[in-house]
């Protein structure tokens, strides 16, 4: 008779069952997928559609009225927009509008933050409301606002100005690319600003108490320690920026109707449009896809070449 052995299940607790296995694996699924469907539908497919449709050509037989046809023409339609002069004036007119506004931009939108954050200042909430307003407005309604303070005839502003002895001509040649940057300044400032204030106020207080019993000033401490902290904030705002500078289009299709210093190809944003309703289509999509890359490139390069230096 062999002897008796204990069982080692024995007093052991029962494992509770958690049903099938894998089971929890998938429960991402369903949280990702209300984000995924729109984000595959209205993002993926018609970047792809668009890349496929600048790799085509449209022609017709028998005249402009004739039956179109399109074919397949490799990278034909790239080649008519890396050669196109308007496209590239467009392109160095974005750039060096970016080089410009952003800088002020963002200089006005971390003052503001700045000043806000102060033990000085009063009505916080208010002026915070107040600077994020114009951001509320819609582009169309704030590009028509300040195109009727630059009408030589109707503004007000303009008139005083002109009594003065100071003629300024708002929408000339030379100007109409910085009245547009004035707007877009305008515009957007606010919604940095909160951005930054937001970065501004998760910065721990005992920072602030050790500052100041090592003798730093109001100033030393935002210059020393606010601004460095706040990189990370910065950076993301100058990419958000950078982005929307490239797409630049609202403001320069409501100056189009009131001054004849926006040609069509004013910005590539506003000849890829134009060219579309040229029923244009497969160049339209190649200076589409020229500039979601060049976005791309630009936006990616700045964010590596400062991500080490804030700390990200």
């Amino acid at each position: 008779m062999e002897p008796a052995t204990a069982d080692p299940s024995a007093g052991a607790p029962a494992r509770r069952r958690t049903g099938r296995p894998g089971r929890s694996n998938r429960a991402w699924i369903g949280f990702v997928l209300p984000f995924l469907v729109p984000f595959v539908l209205f993002y993926v497919v018609p970047i792809c559609y668009a890349i496929g449709q600048s790799l085509t050509k449209t022609e017709r037989t028998g005249g402009i009225f004739g039956e179109a046809t399109t074919r397949f023409a490799g990278l034909e339609q790239y080649g008519r927009v890396f050669s196109d002069p308007g496209f590239r004036e467009g392109v160095g007119r974005v750039l060096l509008f970016g080089v410009v506004q952003v800088p002020v931009m963002l200089g006005f939108a971390l003052l503001l933050a700045l000043l806000l954050d102060s033990t000085a200042a009063r009505l916080n909430r208010f002026f915070r409301i107040a600077y994020f307003l114009p951001y509320a407005i819609p582009g169309v309604i704030a590009a028509l606002m300040w195109a009727f303070l630059y009408s030589p005839q109707l503004s007000p502003i303009v008139k005083a100005l002109d009594d003065g002895g100071i003629g300024i001509d708002f929408l000339g040649s030379g100007t109409i690319l910085w009245s547009i940057a004035n707007v877009v300044t305008w515009t957007y400032t606010g919604y940095n600003m909160l951005i930054i204030f937001a970065a501004l106020q998760a910065i721990p207080q005992s920072v602030y108490e050790a500052a100041k019993v090592d003798g730093a000033g109001a100033l030393r401490t935002a210059w020393s320690i606010k601004v460095p902290l706040v990189l990370p904030a910065l950076v993301l705002t100058a990419v958000f920026s950078i982005i929307g500078t490239l797409q630049l289009f609202t403001e320069p299709v409501v100056f189009r109707a009131i001054s004849t210093n926006v040609p069509s190809d004013f910005t590539p944003n506003l000849l890829a449009f134009n060219t579309a309703s040229a029923n244009n289509y497969p160049l339209a999509a190649a200076m589409s896809v020229v500039l979601a890359l060049a976005t791309f490139i630009l936006s990616s390069t700045f964010l590596r070449s400062t991500s080490k230096r804030a700390g990200l």
